[in-house]
């Protein structure tokens, strides 16, 4: 049985060149930077990787670009968040078959006012599911969408693929905290994120990784795994720094 995953899994930024069209040698020194520093894991294709920008055939370039460079060098999250069940699966589907560790989804959202309904967002969840690999949920407020313990229990108990969260609302602490305490073994894997900004109170609260930005994952590593380790007073003067 494969150990849950934790640690730090940071994700990957989008180079540029000056016109806008995709950096793609910057692409493979960007990932390789990520790899040295000692990360447990990257996501690709996230919010901070400037997904929104990105077009369909550019979305597809960077997927495989960025799996066949990491090589399995660490394990790899894609983001594949659609408002579009069937986008999510095809997406997923393609995650898959590129290498893959685990995919990302927000629920589904388009806009202010276009928001999966619970139902909804659990159909989406559990037909990406389908395909075969673990799903991290995003409970990020972009999408605005309230995604209530309950509900999140609820995914994680109703569709097997479904065991890691990446929580970062206000009070994530709070929630991770709750999350664990309602979900029990099925919560495989409470991340925090927003840079690590309250990573003492998340991981006091019961988070085991977090997924940031690509700033300063060199540094963040060791205090989750002081924390692990049991030396909370180490973390702590790390964070503090």
């Amino acid at each position: 049985m494969q150990r849950p995953y934790r640690g730090i899994w940071p994700v990957v930024p989008t180079p540029f060149t000056a016109d806008g069209a995709l950096d793609l040698e910057g692409q493979k020194h960007v990932l390789d930077c990520m790899i040295e520093q000692g990360v447990d894991g990257i996501c690709i294709l996230a919010n901070y990787s400037e997904q929104f920008l990105l077009s369909d055939e550019e979305r597809d370039i960077l997927t495989r670009l960025c799996l066949e460079h990491v090589g399995g060098r660490v394990p790899t999250i894609v983001t594949c968040s659609h408002f579009s069940t069937g986008i999510v699966v095809e997406r997923t589907k393609r995650a898959k078959e590129l290498g893959a560790a685990m995919i990302m989804l927000m629920p589904p959202y388009h806009g202010a006012t276009l928001k999966g309904s619970s139902d909804g967002i659990r159909e989406q969840f559990a037909r990406a599911g389908d395909v075969g690999l673990p799903i991290m949920v995003q409970d990020a407020p972009l999408a605005g969408v309230d995604m209530s313990v309950d509900l999140l229990v609820r995914l994680a108990r109703e569709i097997s693929a479904v065991r890691y969260f990446k929580i970062e609302t206000a009070m994530a602490a709070n929630k991770l905290r709750a999350l664990i305490a309602e979900g029990g073994d099925v919560i495989e894997g409470p991340f925090d994120g927003e840079e690590g900004i309250t990573l003492m109170a998340d991981l006091e609260a019961g988070a085991t990784g977090s997924m940031t930005s690509a700033l300063l994952p060199d540094l963040i590593r060791p205090i989750i795994q002081s924390f692990a380790a049991g030396d909370h007073a180490s973390a702590a003067s790390q964070y503090a720094r």
